[in-house]
């Protein structure tokens, strides 16, 4: 709530009230002190009413503008839980785009092509394996036997054994590598 501005008049009577209480009660009881502070409580009592009027007359305005505050502040706060609640939609979809892409990269290794791999000999299989896709050739390799896969990586160039370890020890983790 803010105060009413007080009018030079009203000032002027106020403290030349206060000056005649503290006149009357520094000097006694004197009847003429005795009215002149009747007089000063009189408009002390007006100004009094007025502030009491001013402040009923503000009520419903300030109530109005503080329920109007809250509801922006809620309003700021529902729009900060939406953003948190879109950021976590994308974080969703990010890890099951990567769960797809997981999935599809095991795939790839489907079927005969291990069979195919499992039969030749490490030396022939890591020479095919290097010149070939390295999440395909990795599908590959975690698709046979760990002995086979081993053989076949000894007998690889050692950038291309460490590439494709690399990707088969992030294939095998259960959580987004990143």
């Amino acid at each position: 709530m803010t105060p009413r501005p007080v009018s030079a008049n009203r000032r002027a009577a106020l403290a030349a009230g206060a000056g005649i209480v503290f006149g009357a009660l520094a000097f006694g009881g004197t009847p003429a002190a005795t009215q002149a502070i009747e007089t000063v409580a009189a408009k002390i009592g007006e100004v009094d009413d007025d502030i009491r009027r001013f402040c009923s007359n503000i009520a419903d305005a300030a109530r109005d503008r503080r329920y109007a505050l809250q509801q922006a502040e809620l309003e700021k706060l529902q729009q900060d839980i939406d953003k948190r609640i879109a950021a976590l939609e994308e974080k969703r979809a990010e890890y099951q785009d990567w769960l797809t892409r997981r999935n599809d990269f095991l795939a790839k290794a489907e079927g005969n092509l291990v069979e195919i791999y499992s039969r030749m000999r490490p030396d022939a299989a890591a020479e095919r394996l290097a010149e070939v896709n390295v999440e395909l050739a990795a599908g590959i390799l975690m698709k046979l036997q760990a002995r086979q896969a081993g053989i076949i990586l000894n007998e690889m160039d050692s950038k291309a054994a460490a590439t494709l370890t690399g990707i088969m020890a992030s294939a095998a983790r259960r959580q987004d590598p990143t």
